[in-house]
């Protein structure tokens, strides 16, 4: 019972989790760019996240805490690919389109995930498998092709080609982390990339952080970015740590295919944003792409591997 109830708080932290992330996409724009530029935003989030997650203290499974030295280039990789350049590059895109479109590109991180394995992992392709990544790609670019309305800044197809760079870049920051989480605790692997990413933030974010007029700032605003910061960055990192410890990974991938319908339904409700027959399509194209990706077939390693 009390294995079964842990499983269940697994679930629930996703499911709160990726709640946290569809929201966030509405959530930020109510802030962004009137209030806060992009890079000033990542400063915030990223500095003041940095500095919760090293002023945290929790339990957990014996690791290694000592770091090795062949592993600090990791990190350091780590906090470049997977918060600096893949915040960075999200609140750029985020600025520049709308919410359904960056949810829905961000679906493409499994299928990067899985280019990039073929090449550092050296995983084999199969046809079907092969198919299924043409699916989703193809579906990104018809999203992104398509982006031809006009918002405050300018064009959404460049802020979905940034969306889908910060998605390549989370993808490859996935993949050489992983290892690492094997040998150290999590949350230890979590401060150091933290601390890396706010080093390379912080000569981009700190001129726009410097120049945010605090004075115009309702207290709905500045709720706007206390949400971004702890719900969004904080609490989803942590919350997914914990499941990692109950669940397996492929689990825990699954549940962003529920970030589109939540980032939807709260941008059609809140900013009225509508929905198209070409982001339809491009919805079908993704989850198609994804699933053959992930759940249609096995994987097939090299021989001799």
């Amino acid at each position: 019972m009390r294995a079964v109830n842990k499983k269940t708080k697994a679930h629930l932290a996703l499911l709160g989790a990726n709640i946290f992330y569809g929201a966030g996409f509405t959530v930020a724009k109510h802030v962004m760019p009137r209030l806060i530029q992009p890079l000033g935003f990542i400063f915030i989030r990223v500095s003041v996240v940095m500095l919760l997650f090293w002023l945290s203290f929790f339990g957990g499974e014996k690791y290694r805490t000592t770091i090795q030295k062949k592993d600090w280039p990791i990190l350091v990789l780590g906090g470049l690919f997977g918060v600096a350049m893949n915040q960075m590059l999200f609140f750029l895109g985020l600025n520049l389109t709308f919410p359904i479109h960056a949810s829905l590109i961000m679906m493409s991180t499994p299928l990067l995930i899985t280019i990039i394995s073929l090449f550092v992992l050296r995983e084999r392709i199969s046809v079907q498998k092969s198919i299924g990544l043409l699916l989703g790609i193809g579906g990104a670019i018809l999203l992104m092709s398509a982006g031809k309305e006009l918002t405050l800044t300018g064009s959404s197809a460049l802020g979905d080609l940034f969306v889908f760079l910060n998605a390549a870049s989370y993808a490859i920051y996935l993949v050489i982390i992983k290892p690492l989480m094997t040998r150290y605790r999590p949350i230890i692997v979590i401060r150091w990339v933290f601390f890396f990413g706010f080093l390379f933030v912080l000569p981009f974010g700190w001129p726009q952080f410097a120049a945010i007029q605090w004075s115009q700032f309702a207290f709905t605003d500045y709720l706007s970015v206390a949400f971004i910061v702890v719900c969004v960055t904080f609490f989803t990192y942590l919350w997914n740590v914990f499941a990692l410890r109950h669940l397996p990974p492929s689990t825990a991938g699954a549940y962003i295919y529920f970030q589109p319908i939540f980032a939807a339904v709260i941008s059609i409700l809140v900013i009225g944003e509508t929905l198209t027959a070409i982001k339809l399509l491009a919805t079908l194209l993704i989850f198609s792409g994804v699933y053959l990706v992930n759940f249609g077939f096995k994987k097939k390693p090299l021989a001799g591997n």
